[in-house]
């Protein structure tokens, strides 16, 4: 007999598919899109979307309760991310079981390319003699390893975190309302659509800071709306590149039910399975199994 969350799990997946513009029995879609985060200049159908936000909200707690208890995840933000993207993925997290040690904002100044060397004297001069810096190999290696050493570990902020953290605020760098007092396990990249000019640069800089963050933790996930998993977007970047192999991406984020696959992917993440979910560009299906 099917159970109970076996059957919310396949309910959410139908829903997720029809929020992301595939048709069943009749597989994806090509890039004219007409639902949420899609390409063209259509509105989502404000009836569909209510619907699919209450849907959200009465099983998301379902399928994620407790998957996150006793994890600790630290956000960051790109330049772009939505807000009210970003505080849907918060609340989930939290009905999760995460503990939230903060919320940080990267800034475009530090995913700007042409600002390495300047990022990488701020992380070399603010961590000193720190070896996790010190041995990076590369200026974004360092610039990640310093991020690290500020948000991820064990127990309370340590001095030299403090002072990195800092730094990069007073770098304007990071953008913080409250720097984080207690270090994280997860990293979570919360990224926006990355259609703008600038974005391509950015997200590669996303990309390569993701794959540091991963080694220093428990793991690092990078999500975002559709639109960041096509060319130039964050998603696309870490799917591309090296990060593949250690970091998970979700592209599904401009849809309730999409944020609430959020969890079950840092999940998979802190349990050692890294995966591509979300849209049918996604490698692994709609979402964790």
């Amino acid at each position: 007999m099917i159970n109970f969350r076996y059957h919310l799990v396949s309910l959410a997946a139908v829903l997720l598919a029809l929020a992301v513009g595939i048709i069943l029995g009749s597989g994806p879609l090509d890039d004219t899109r007409t639902s949420f985060g899609g390409s063209n200049d259509s509105a989502p159908d404000p009836a569909l979307a209510g619907f699919e936000e209450a849907y959200a909200e009465r099983t998301g707690s379902s399928l994620a309760d407790g998957v996150l208890r006793d994890r600790s995840v630290v956000l960051l933000t790109t330049p772009d991310a939505r807000t009210d993207e970003v505080a849907g993925i918060t609340a989930d997290l939290k009905q999760s079981g995460a503990t939230i040690t903060g919320t940080v904002k990267l800034t475009s100044k530090l995913l700007d390319p042409a600002n390495r060397q300047f990022a990488e004297g701020v992380a070399q001069q603010a961590a000193g003699d720190d070896e996790s810096v010190s041995s990076a190999t590369d200026g974004y290696g360092r610039v990640g390893a310093a991020i690290a050493r500020a948000y991820l570990g064990k127990g309370d902020v340590d001095d030299v975190g403090s002072m990195i953290a800092s730094a990069f605020s007073e770098g304007e760098l990071v953008a913080t309302d409250e720097a984080p007092a207690t270090r994280a396990s997860l990293t979570l990249i919360v990224a926006g659509p990355g259609t703008s000019d600038t974005a391509s640069g950015e997200s590669q800089v996303v990309a390569q800071l993701s794959q540091v963050l991963s080694a220093s933790g428990d793991g690092a996930v990078v999500v975002g709306p559709s639109s960041s998993s096509e060319d130039g977007g964050a998603v696309a970047a870490v799917r591309g590149g090296d990060a593949a192999a250690t970091v998970s991406t979700l592209d599904v984020t401009d849809s309730a039910a999409g944020r609430v696959v959020v969890p079950l992917v840092v999940a998979q993440q802190a349990a050692g399975t890294v995966g591509s979910w979300g849209t049918s560009r996604g490698a692994d299906g709609a979402l964790p199994q």
